[in-house]
């Protein structure tokens, strides 16, 4: 997922333990696994508690058994 806005490492545990990456231009990329779509709509429940914008979520393969 990437958000707007440099969010910084204290977030993580609230976030599950995804890992935070900040980008040159401002915005936060947030990776890791998310069992499952009740998982997914929790993530961005908290993200909209908090008043950050989503700018993308983006599915990738984990490797073999995703």
């Amino acid at each position: 997922m990437r958000v707007q806005g440099r969010l910084d490492d204290r977030w993580a545990a609230w976030f599950d333990g995804l890992d935070l990456s900040r980008t040159d231009d401002g915005t936060t990329v947030l990776r890791g696994r998310v069992t499952d779509q009740a998982a997914l709509h929790g993530l961005l429940r908290k993200l909209r508690d908090l008043g950050v914008p989503l700018l993308s979520v983006t599915r990738t393969d984990s490797g073999p058994g995703a």
